[in-house]
C-alpha cells in the first residue's frame, strides 16, 4: 500500500477497526476513508454499492460486524446471523464491482469447531460442530470466508481473511450484558474496588482457557498482511484452500488466571468466586499462528502490558 492510497474502513468506530485507524496513521497513510453508521447503513445494500462506486477505495479492512459475548449471542442469535451475512455480502460486493485492490475480511476464531486440535491451525475449518453460544455469529464468518474464496476464483478478485484470536483494547464493549470476557472482567473489577466490594462473580468453572490479543497488535498484523509483497500475499490465495490466516498470540490462559490477573492489575485483593450454573463456552481457542509468524510477524504486548494499557484508556469512564 502506497501511503496515499485510498484506503476504506469499515467499522472504524469499533475495537478492532479503530485500531486499525490508529495503527494507520501511526505508519504515516493520509487517505483514510471512514463513514459512521449514520452517513452510511451498511446494511442498505444500495448505499453501500453507491458509497464504492462513489469513493472507489483501492483498499479495504472489513471489520464492522455486530459482535457481543455469550449472553448477547443466546439473546440476539437471529440479528447475529442477519446482520453479519449483510454487512459482509454488501461490502464484499460493492468492493468487487468497484475494483478495489485487496480487502481483509475479520473474522473470528470461534469459526472453528468446539474441540478442534489445539493449537487451532487453519486446515480445521468446517472439520466438527461449532459451539453452540455462538453459532450464529459463527456461521456468519464462515461464509464470508467461503465469499471472499468464491469471489478470488470466479472474479480473480484478492481478497484475504484473517481470524483473530479473542481481542481486547481501549475501545472494547464493557457493557455486562453484551462484552466479552476480559473488559467485562475489568469493569466488575473496577466497580468491585470502586464500592470497596469483598467478592466479584465469575461466569462458568474458570478452567476454559482463552488466547487474548491487545487491539494495537491486531492493527499491526492487519496492516502487515495487507502491505504485503505481491509474491507473499498471493501466496495466501491459492485456489485449493481458503484464502484464511489466523492471528494471534500462541499463548493463553485459563479464565481464572484471567480474572486473577485483572485483580492483580486494579489492586482487588477480594474473592473470586465462580458461577458454575453459567456457561463455560468453547473449552480452549488457542490459534496456530505459525503461518503468521512464517511470514514474519508477532505479537508485541504481553497479557498484563495490555490490560495495563486497556484501564489507562478507558479507568475515566468506568
Amino acid at each position: 500500500m502506497r501511503k496515499s492510497s485510498s484506503i476504506y474502513i469499515a467499522g472504524h468506530r469499533g475495537l478492532v477497526g479503530s485500531a486499525i485507524q490508529r495503527g494507520l496513521e501511526r505508519q504515516g497513510y493520509s487517505n483514510l476513508v471512514t463513514r459512521t453508521r449514520d452517513e452510511l447503513d451498511l446494511l442498505d445494500t444500495v448505499s453501500v454499492d453507491r458509497f464504492f462506486a462513489d469513493i472507489k477505495p483501492e483498499y479495504v479492512f472489513l471489520a464492522a460486524a455486530k459482535v457481543g459475548g455469550i449472553l448477547a449471542n443466546s439473546t440476539y442469535p437471529a440479528d447475529f446471523i442477519r446482520d453479519n451475512l449483510v454487512i459482509q455480502s454488501n461490502i464484499i460486493e460493492s468492493a468487487r464491482r468497484s475494483g478495489v485492490d485487496r480487502l481483509l475480511f475479520l473474522g473470528s476464531s470461534c469459526i472453528y469447531p468446539r474441540l478442534a486440535p489445539q493449537p487451532i491451525p487453519e486446515s480445521s475449518l468446517l472439520t466438527g460442530p461449532l459451539e453452540p453460544t455462538n453459532r450464529p455469529y459463527a456461521l456468519a464468518k464462515i461464509a464470508g470466508i467461503e465469499m471472499c474464496w468464491s469471489y478470488n476464483r470466479q472474479y480473480g478478485t484478492r481478497y484475504l481473511a484473517a481470524m483473530p484470536t479473542n481481542i481486547y483494547g481501549p475501545n472494547d464493549n464493557f457493557d455486562l450484558n453484551t462484552s466479552h470476557v476480559l473488559p467485562a472482567l475489568i469493569r466488575k473489577t473496577c466497580e468491585a474496588v470502586k464500592t470497596g466490594a469483598r467478592d466479584i462473580t465469575v461466569w462458568g468453572t474458570g478452567t476454559p482457557r482463552r488466547e487474548l490479543l491487545y487491539s494495537n497488535d491486531l492493527a499491526e498484523a492487519c496492516i502487515f498482511l495487507m502491505d504485503l509483497d505481491e509474491v507473499s500475499f498471493q501466496s495466501l490465495l491459492v485456489e485449493d484452500a481458503p484464502p484464511l490466516i489466523n492471528i494471534g498470540t500462541g499463548e493463553d490462559v485459563t479464565i481464572r488466571e484471567l480474572a486473577e490477573t485483572v485483580a492483580r492489575v486494579l489492586g482487588f485483593s477480594g474473592q473470586l468466586t465462580f458461577d458454575v450454573t453459567k456457561p463455560d463456552g468453547t473449552p480452549r481457542k488457542l490459534m496456530d499462528v505459525s503461518r503468521l509468524h512464517s511470514l514474519g510477524w508477532h505479537h508485541r504486548t504481553g497479557l498484563e502490558q495490555g490490560i495495563k494499557l486497556t484501564l489507562d484508556a478507558v479507568r475515566d469512564r468506568l
